[in-house]
């Protein structure tokens, strides 16, 4: 499991995307902090040599009110989310890479169940085809055999295409060549452990679902902040030169102009961010709230789930077993009829079948846990 994960997590190629969506944003801080370019402006009046007067001015616009600051600030918080965004999207492959690994380990094992079901059929049919050739029973129960045996076929084609199946989605998440995994190594025994409420509030804060919330609201703030900067207005002062032909001589030029603030000072925007930093801050409680409910369910749901595989494995499974060994033995020796034999045998599958089923979701609820709360290597 641990190299599936760690293949997962190196060449899986959504993180390899959101890798270059936080490199892009090292552009946008860039680009924000950059300031307004030059601007270089010639005037012409008349156009006869004799009386032509030329201006020549570079003009610059001063940003006032910490614009520059607020819009890195801005372009930061959005570089900070996007990196808090690649880290959910490892502990979503992590975890993804774990539930496959442990479906496809699972629907390995039920393949060996189906096999061994197969050839508990034929030595069925060998058992059933001798007592009808003995004369202790009639050929009917040789047909009921060969029908079992035909049946656990069946199951065994069936369990083979489900196993395929898991072992593609695997390589699929591990970003590898698909046919590169032929069988895994592993134990569906080894159960993960529930963790506990108290364990669970402690990671709470770091998972990445609240972390991000959080990151908006101080994004949101960063937006309210700049659109309160862009109501100041900037100043453009400028200087220059002027030719006039008529005079025979050159004039130096000065400006400064200032936009008055008498209708627009932006402060429809800013009522639009300070509401949305309102809006912001609500998300992040209603998340943590949501969050802090579903992972408390599902620490309890994979506890019961634990139960379960627990009390199959300690008292269901070790019963069914027993039923079918004595089954067969009675039948073998005439003591029992084949459908006794057949329904002992099809209870103890049965139960193997639902063991490995409360396995797999086990330890697909531990992986579901794990992706809502991420992992401690993903804390900052």
């Amino acid at each position: 499991m641990r190299t599936a994960v760690d293949t997962a997590l190196a060449q899986n190629p959504q993180l390899r995307a959101a890798a270059a969506e936080l490199d892009a944003n090292d552009g946008t801080v860039r680009q924000a902090g950059l300031i307004p370019n030059p601007v270089l402006g010639v005037d012409q009046e008349d156009l006869k040599s004799g009386t032509r007067v030329t201006t020549m001015q570079l003009s610059q616009t001063l940003e006032t009110g910490g614009k520059r600051a607020a819009r890195v600030e801005l372009a930061q918080r959005g570089k900070d989310i996007a990196a808090l965004d690649l880290i959910a999207r490892r502990a979503d492959i992590r975890a993804t890479a774990v539930q496959a690994f442990f479906d496809a380990l699972t629907a390995q094992e039920r393949v060996k169940v189906a096999e061994e079901s197969l050839r508990i059929a034929g030595s069925g049919v060998d058992a059933a085809a001798r007592r009808v050739t003995a004369g202790k029973v009639s050929p009917t129960e040789e047909t009921r055999a060969r029908v079992a045996a035909s049946t656990a076929r069946i199951d065994l084609r069936q369990a083979q295409a489900e196993s395929s199946a898991a072992l593609r989605a695997l390589t699929a998440v591990m970003g590898v060549p698909e046919g590169t995994i032929q069988r895994l190594d592993g134990s569906v025994d080894v159960l993960p452990v529930a963790p506990s409420a108290p364990d669970i509030m402690a990671r709470l804060p770091d998972a990445p679902a609240v972390r991000r919330a959080l990151l908006e609201v101080q994004r949101a703030d960063a937006g309210y902040t700049l659109a309160r900067a862009k109501g100041v207005p900037d100043v453009t002062v400028g200087v220059g030169a002027r030719r006039a032909q008529e005079l025979g001589r050159t004039q130096a030029v000065f400006s400064v102009s200032v936009p008055l603030p008498f209708f627009d000072r932006n402060q429809g925007a800013q009522l639009e961010a300070l509401r949305r930093r309102d809006a912001a801050q609500a998300n992040a409680q209603a998340e943590e709230l949501r969050l802090r409910s579903e992972v408390l369910q599902m620490a309890d749901l994979l506890q019961a789930r634990k139960d379960e595989v627990e009390a199959l494995r300690r008292e269901v499974l070790p019963g069914a077993q027993s039923a079918y060994e004595a089954a067969k033995t009675g039948f073998e020796l005439g003591k029992f009829s084949f459908l006794d034999a057949l329904d002992a045998q099809r209870t103890w599958l049965q139960v193997r079948s639902q063991y490995y089923t409360a396995v797999a979701q086990v330890h697909r609820t531990a992986a579901e846990i794990d992706r809502q709360l991420g992992t401690t290597t993903d804390r900052p």
